[in-house]
């Protein structure tokens, strides 16, 4: 694992670089950003670089402590996530009670947190203390994708590392180069995941996204030709995959939106779903209002989902409002 294996983030990388070349490391870090954009990748390369015997700006990866670092097993590195949806304060506690004895094998102890936004208020609190006074060898990292969720006071005290989307470019690079798909599939992956390279690779060897994609477009297909007959069964692939209904809201609302590129502009090098361009031809009989009048209710309904409001209400209101001339 080095810097230099990571897509996009350079000037993020950089920065972390410089710092350490400077010796110029700050007590606590807030990677911010997008779930699935990178962020822990980074904090973990930044932690193995910290505790690399070398004291480089990249781990040497043969060191005693890399060795320890690649199979987490490093006695001066603390990770912590959640479990079960959450970060509780006894957690947070024990943590506090190791990081008051000095490092073992390094100059540092490195104490990385993911996902530090579902800490209870009470653990955050009791992390405060020490990100007001930490002991001078210690170096703590924040990841998040929620800093509205945490206080102020300990978004304050840290130096803040904004991690943006990765180029789309990027990404299609990495696909097609490292996961073997074609250029279609992995622009529109990179499209679909909005510059999310974790969540890129994840769907590139998925089969099961794209069943779901599949799925999901054949029973739109379906209700905007009017198949008043089959919308029962639609709205039964949409109770039966509840749990996904992320993802097909977005798959739909990229379909709508390749359709009303396609009506405005007749290009098709524009269209992200081109594997199902043929299909997407046959529904050019909507007119131009008729495809925005549905991607505002896709979206009105992707919203009420997320206010837990009656699910399979919402959707079968969707998918009549579709059928409507």
């Amino acid at each position: 694992m080095n810097f230099s294996d990571i897509y996009g983030h350079e000037k993020t990388i950089k920065v972390l670089q410089r710092a350490i070349e400077k010796d110029n490391i700050f007590h606590s870090y807030l990677f911010v950003g997008e779930e699935a954009i990178g962020k822990k990748l980074v904090a973990l390369t930044f932690a193995k670089t910290l505790l690399c015997k070398k004291s480089a700006t990249e781990p040497c990866n043969s060191c005693n402590s890399c060795l320890k670092f690649d199979s987490f097993n490093h006695p001066d590195l603390e990770f912590i996530e959640p479990e079960k949806g959450l970060i509780k304060k006894e957690i947070i506690d024990k943590l506090i009670k190791s990081m008051s004895i000095s490092p073992l094998e390094s100059k540092r102890k490195i104490v990385i947190i993911d996902d530090c936004h579902k800490m209870g208020m009470e653990a955050q609190n009791a992390l405060l203390k020490t990100l007001e006074e930490p002991p001078s060898y210690v170096n703590i990292i924040l990841i998040t994708s929620n800093m509205k969720n945490l206080i102020p006071t300990i978004v304050s005290r840290t130096q803040i590392i904004k991690f943006n989307p990765v180029e789309n470019g990027k990404i299609v690079e990495l696909l097609v180069d490292k996961y073997s798909k074609d250029k279609e599939e992995a622009s529109f992956i990179a499209h679909f995941t909005k510059g999310s390279i974790g969540k890129s690779i994840d769907l590139s060897q998925s089969q099961e996204f794209f069943n779901l994609r599949d799925n999901t477009i054949n029973h739109i297909h379906s209700v905007v030709k009017g198949d008043r007959l089959n919308i029962f069964s639609s709205i039964d692939f949409f109770v039966e995959n509840k749990d996904q209904i992320e993802e097909i809201m977005d798959i739909i609302l990229y379909w709508f939106r390749d359709l009303l590129i396609y009506k405005e502009t007749e290009n098709p090098n524009l269209i992200l779903n081109r594997d199902k361009i043929q299909l997407l031809f046959n529904e050019t009989f909507l007119d131009t209002e008729k495809i925005n009048d549905i991607i505002d209710n896709v979206m009105d309904t992707k919203r009420l989902i997320e206010q837990n409001v009656n699910f399979q209400l919402a959707v079968e209101t969707m998918l009549l409002n579709m059928q409507e001339v």
